[in-house]
């Protein structure tokens, strides 16, 4: 292993140690215009990864005829791919701690263009789902690594509505993601898709060597401190480490990460058991065969996504101002689950449901119409779950954010992706009508544990053997 060289402090390798700085020189390091072009960097490089898993969806029944397979075989891939992200994001969120945010970004992107294009090029299943997996490992960065970046330079109270732009500009992806696929595939072809994403993360790769510094606190990073220990006692350096990954995991020890872990997961897969199969219900119920047609079925969960999130991070923000206010100035981090219960108890649950309903009893235009008026419903509500619950888990473990939502989305994908390959097999067994019953059901039970989240959430950090943000064990 070689040394690293000796470098001059600078933004992007920071040694000056976090403790000499002030709580506010922390977040003034850059000016408010760079930090909007710090978010607006690594939103749009997260887009990738939903653009990337909802531009893939609706063409689905292409892909399966062009590979002579069905089309829950080329499900398994999306199942691997929500599950190779989850595992990814453990591994560049462990190292993004040791050698900074910047880097993971920098080394990440050419593994996500390398995997599009073999997506693009492959010629049977086996290598679809390795090319998947790459593609998964490579765009997961920034679903962890973004989160801890806001965390770095937005403060408690910015924190809400910067989630909520991060989240808001990611989620183009999913609002024109499924019908720009399905519109390529039926004008060109599905591969063509997927090479020109691939293309799309290298002008990625470029704006981030360009407008994304290094945002961690100084002397935060583990390579800091190993050139702190190298000055003070002469100690070997070394710029190749090995990290476990899962270390992450331990988080989950904590009660109220684990019970908002999994309140988020039961939301989510409301989402996938809407969308998913949504060319093989409202598809084929109505008629809709035609592949962009296909997509355009997703722009209203898209929109009603972005609309979420920008009322979910004003709501949680607005939470913690109004509830710090009612106890005189003190702050506690489950206020902010309180701006999710509109969309976990109303909005999620009762539009999955409908949407079975509608897809069941209603038939023709009417039926397609008040399914995509459910799409939009639920698209807001899920997202007034989702960004709370994240933010929430960053407020209260913000010394390791990136780990904290590394391993929420490490859990949560993981079990998501099992049950992506149980949706189409459920609806072609049970009927559309008992599968959304079963998610919406599994809606109202994450309300109930973030219900016990804000009503035991202080006592359950108290218990814990993790340390907090606020001090509580």
């Amino acid at each position: 292993m070689s040394a690293v060289p000796d470098e001059p402090p600078s933004e992007t390798t920071p040694l000056i140690p976090s403790s000499s700085l002030s709580d506010d020189a922390k977040y003034e390091r850059f000016s408010f215009r760079r930090k909007q072009t710090i978010l607006a960097t690594v939103s749009c490089c997260r887009l990738l990864t939903f653009f990337t898993s909802s531009s893939f969806t609706p063409t689905i029944p292409q892909i399966a005829r062009d590979l002579n397979t069905t089309g829950s075989i080329i499900n398994l891939s999306v199942g691997v791919f929500v599950f190779t992200a989850a595992v990814g994001s453990l591994f560049w969120a462990r190292y993004s701690g040791y050698y900074g945010r910047q880097p993971i970004y920098v080394a990440s992107l050419p593994i996500y263009c390398l995997g599009s294009i073999g997506v693009a090029a492959c010629r049977n299943v086996p290598e679809l789902l390795i090319f998947r997996a790459l593609q998964a490992f490579g765009s997961c960065a920034f679903q962890s690594i973004g989160a801890g970046t806001i965390a770095d330079i937005f403060k408690l109270e910015e924190r809400g509505r910067a989630m909520g732009v991060y989240n808001c500009l990611a989620l183009i992806g999913p609002s024109i993601a499924p019908f720009i696929g399905g519109l390529v595939a039926e004008r060109a072809s599905w591969r063509a898709m997927q090479a020109g994403i691939g293309f799309v993360g290298l002008v990625a790769l470029v704006l981030v060597i360009i407008f994304l510094p290094e945002t961690m606190h100084p002397g935060t990073r583990g390579i800091d401190k190993a050139e702190a220990e190298f000055i003070k006692n002469g100690k070997s350096r070394k710029i190749l480490v090995l990290l476990n990954p899962f270390r992450a995991l331990a988080l989950m020890r904590s009660p109220v990460l684990f019970l908002s872990t999994m309140a988020a997961t039961a939301t989510l897969i409301t989402d996938h058991v809407v969308l998913l199969p949504l060319a093989y219900t409202i598809g084929e119920r109505y008629g809709v065969g035609n592949q962009a047609l296909v997509g355009a079925l997703f722009l209203p969960s898209g929109v009603g996504n972005m609309i979420g999130t920008t009322i979910s991070g004003w709501l949680s923000d607005n939470s913690i101002k109004k509830w710090r206010a009612l106890r005189h100035g003190e702050w506690l981090p489950e206020d902010r689950l309180r701006a999710t219960w509109h969309g976990a108890l109303f909005l999620v649950p009762l539009s999955t449901l409908g949407m079975g309903l509608a897809i069941h009893f209603i038939d023709g235009s009417p039926g397609i119409w008040i399914n995509m008026l459910l799409l939009l419903t639920h698209g807001i509500g899920i997202t007034m779950v989702l960004g709370p619950c994240a933010t929430y888990n960053v407020d209260i473990m913000y010394n390791r954010s990136a780990e904290v939502v590394a391993a929420n989305y490490a859990i949560r994908n993981g079990l998501v992706s099992t049950v992506i390959l149980g949706v189409l097999p459920a609806i072609e067994t049970i009927g559309v009508l008992w599968t959304n019953g079963i998610a919406a059901i599994l809606g109202w039970i994450g309300f109930g544990l973030i219900v016990v989240c804000i009503r035991y959430g202080a006592r359950m950090r108290a218990w814990s053997s993790i340390q907090h943000t606020d001090g509580s064990r």
